[in-house]
């Protein structure tokens, strides 16, 4: 099973042919603690790396992100340990050791971008590299500010990593600077590079991001002053360790139903389910059978969720916006890539090629919604305009019948990629018994995950935890 103990024995007890009686309860008691925030571990494992001895961590984030940030640190000859649930990180102040073989970040872009600032400030070259995903993921948003403060940096074609960056120690210079793009990863980079650097650094957000970088350095006993959308920073305060229990992060429960992801992974999703129809796996669960499973893979879903989400940051001034043209691209992009063009000749008439998204899509639409797609075409006889394709396809992806069909299908695959890192028949699976198992569970609660208690059971399942929890 996917999910380990926790599912096989939920498994074994579906299929048990011994009878029980269970009474109702007069009430049900408990207390639930939720794993710790991602953003604000990773931001509290680097300064404790710069502070002047041991930091200590209840309710540190056990997702593979951070611990990529804990490896890279234990690489900079930094202590780390987990003792008793207590994450210690020994701080060698603000001078890091030069790692042998770099560092690995794994698929963390939030370790690449954070850690770059303090590298920055370092007196060695170092070279930051990734996973395949990681390095498709463009890092010239940090590499312009970090630049400009003197540091060296070597990156691929398109700011591509690996990075090779080049600290210079005490000549680090502070800067003003303008963010072209809300991040609060960039602001922390930058801040990080700040606290290294000779000088105050400003920072002027379009728009105001999370402030857990900020919130951080003061807890290690920095001074950050923000003014409206400027935040500053004076370099060479000293920090000191603390100990600290990591607030808990809703979005461990919450991610899949967030407005952003709905609009960028979920869509992606639906997006190949359109195009591509399903594809079938083999599952065991109640015998041996086949089933139709979501087409799209990890690989896949990945830097395709990140491109419709990059700058995206919900909340902040003309979102909307930029989320629109990252989908028009993204669609653009999408229907010219061979794979597409192979399934869908441009000799298609617009009637034919919307029929066969919808087909695909298992929607059976409305003749509003299938005149609309096809109208996407104007008069034009064939399908050869990339742009209508491009709107036509959307416009099934984004078909309100097919967002309610899929939704169960898609929230369980993306307990597998968020949590698992990996496709439901990856190993240590062989087939889709696991997702067959939870898709079963969700549809028998109507969707209902709390009442599933399917997050739950990926979050402490043992793969999740061996696989992703630091050592």
């Amino acid at each position: 099973m996917a999910m380990g103990n926790s599912g096989a024995e939920c498994f074994g007890r579906m299929n048990s042919g011994n009878a029980m009686t269970i009474q109702p309860a007069r009430n049900v008691s408990g207390a639930v603690r939720l794993p710790g925030d991602k953003s604000i571990s990773h931001r509290y494992a680097m300064l404790a790396a710069l502070a002047e001895g041991a930091s200590r961590f209840e309710n540190f984030s056990t997702g593979g992100d951070c611990a990529s940030t804990l490896r890279c640190l234990g690489a900079l000859g930094c202590g780390v340990a987990q003792r008793d649930g207590v994450l210690e990180i020994a701080g060698r102040g603000k001078r890091l050791e030069v790692p042998p073989e770099g560092l690995d970040c794994g698929n963390s872009g939030s370790t690449m971008r954070m850690l770059a600032g303090i590298l920055a400030g370092q007196e060695f070259c170092c070279e930051m590299r990734g996973d395949e995903s990681l390095s498709r993921r463009p890092m010239q948003r940090i590499i312009t500010p970090l630049e400009q403060m003197g540091a060296g940096i070597d990156a691929q074609a398109g700011g591509l990593p690996p990075l090779r960056i080049t600290g210079v120690g005490g000549s680090l210079r502070a800067i003003e600077y303008k963010m072209p793009v809300a991040s609060a990863q960039v602001k922390s980079c930058v801040l990080f590079a700040g606290l290294l650097a000779k000088g105050e650094t400003r920072i002027e957000e379009p728009a105001r991001t999370r402030d857990h970088g900020e919130l951080a350095l003061r807890a290690f006993g920095a001074e950050v002053e923000r003014r409206g959308t400027q935040v500053q920073i004076r370099g060479g305060q000293p920090l000191s360790p603390i100990s600290a229990t990591i607030p808990g992060d809703i979005s461990s429960a919450a991610f899949f139903l967030s407005i952003e992801f709905q609009q960028t992974g979920y869509l992606v999703e639906r997006i190949y389910k359109a195009a591509y129809g399903d594809a079938s796996g083999a599952s065991t669960f109640n015998g041996s059978h086949q089933l139709a499973v979501p087409i799209v893979r990890f690989g896949e879903f990945l830097p395709d969720t990140q491109a419709i989400g990059s700058g995206v940051v919900v909340g902040a001034t003309g979102w909307e916006t930029v989320l629109e043209n990252n989908k028009q691209a993204f669609t653009n992009g999408f229907v010219q890539r061979s794979r597409f063009t192979s399934a869908y000749a441009t000799s298609l008439m617009p009637a034919q090629l919307v029929d066969k998204l919808f087909t695909n899509a298992g929607v059976t639409p409305s003749t509003t919604d299938r005149n609309a797609a096809i109208a996407e075409f104007g008069s034009a006889t064939n399908t050869s305009d990339v742009g209508a394709r491009g709107r036509a396809l959307r416009r099934v992806a984004e078909n309100a019948t097919l967002n309610t069909q899929e939704f169960n299908r898609a929230f369980v695959l993306m307990q597998f990629f968020g949590y698992l890192r990996r496709n439901p028949n990856d190993a240590p699976d062989s087939d889709y018994t696991g997702y067959d198992f939870w898709l079963t569970k969700l549809n028998q609660f109507n969707g209902n995950f709390q009442n599933a208690e399917m997050v739950k059971a990926f979050i402490t399942s043992g793969e999740y935890r061996q696989r992703f929890g630091p050592s």
